[in-house]
């Protein structure tokens, strides 16, 4: 039996892919210190024998004494609000965090797969966006804890492979929605189906004609797992290529949930990504993947999930 370590496993992303891990037959060490993720998340799989938690928070060194084959490091926050409540723990997550996860990598020879994101792109001058973009990204904006630490790690794992020979994977991932997404979020997702399915005003930043697109959870775990599977060791962008208006979001959002909410137009903040879409053509050829839920789909299931929690 193959084992295989999640950091921040009680995260959105993070509990999916233990889920899906340990239903593929392997043993699933989860690592967390709850700071974004919640146990919640992962209290249904806690009775499954080969499921088990540390709770630690990564920027110190750990071990864990079983054998391990993979690591895949997912411990950072990632919300907008985050940015400017957490910034320093942030980079301390996306720095001394991901060297220590490289390290336990290198310790247990392990392969290990760095989740990085989108956010490496900054205001993209590139549409769509391929791997071989270097991005556009403001070095002292507020994003900028997250989009400059998540720049550092790439470079740290390199760094990491060449030096050491570690097998790494890293996965740029692009916006990803689905149910377990913390209800105060702060990114657009909950945002509007929290508004919608409370009869308040949906917030739209801007005019609404900024872009996004949207990867159901389940597409994006598969994506990560068929990457991690893969021989392949550059960075691939992991999300859904279909691109659609902030606007047009919101009122899919509102037909789905059948909500009687009105939009409402704010000031855009600061570095907010104008567009936003992967090229993934990289992940169709070197991993067999491309994304299969349509949007409709998962926000069903997502604003099901939501209406749930509010309850």
């Amino acid at each position: 039996m193959k084992t295989a370590v999640v950091t921040g496993g009680a995260g959105f992303i993070g509990s999916h892919l233990c889920e899906v891990l340990l239903s593929k037959g392997l043993r699933v060490i989860c690592v967390d210190n709850f700071l974004t993720g919640q146990k919640q998340n992962i209290e249904h799989l806690m009775q499954e024998k080969n499921f088990s938690l540390l709770e630690h928070d990564i920027t110190i060194s750990f071990t864990v004494k079983e054998e391990v084959d993979f690591v895949y490091n997912l411990a950072s926050p990632a919300s907008p609000k985050d940015f400017s409540k957490i910034p320093i723990k942030i980079m301390l997550a996306n720095s001394i965090g991901v060297k220590n996860s490289l390290d336990l990598a290198v310790e247990k020879k392990a392969r290990i797969l760095q989740a990085s994101t989108s956010e490496v792109y900054g205001q993209p001058l590139e549409h769509p966006q391929k791997e071989s973009y270097w991005g556009n990204v403001n070095t002292i904006g507020e994003r900028s804890c997250y989009d400059e630490s998540k720049r550092f790690a790439e470079a740290l794992v390199f760094s990491y492979a060449g030096k050491f020979g570690l097998e790494t994977r890293t996965a740029r991932i692009f916006n990803t929605y689905g149910p377990r997404m913390r209800l105060g979020d702060g990114r657009v997702t909950p945002n509007f189906i929290m508004q919608a399915i409370s009869g308040k005003d949906i917030t739209i930043y801007g005019k609404g004609l900024q872009t996004r697109s949207f990867c159901f959870v389940t597409d994006l775990v598969a994506g990560l797992i068929a990457l991690m599977e893969s021989d392949y060791g550059k960075p691939v962008n992991i999300g859904n290529p279909h691109e659609i208006t902030v606007k047009e979001f919101a009122e899919t959002v509102l037909k789905i949930s059948k909500s009687e909410s009105k939009l409402s137009f704010t000031s855009l903040p600061e570095d907010d990504p104008v567009r936003r879409k992967p090229d993934i053509t990289l992940a169709e050829k070197k991993l067999g993947w491309a994304p299969k839920v349509r949007l409709e789909e998962g926000l069903a299931k997502t604003i099901e999930w939501f209406g749930q929690q509010k309850r």
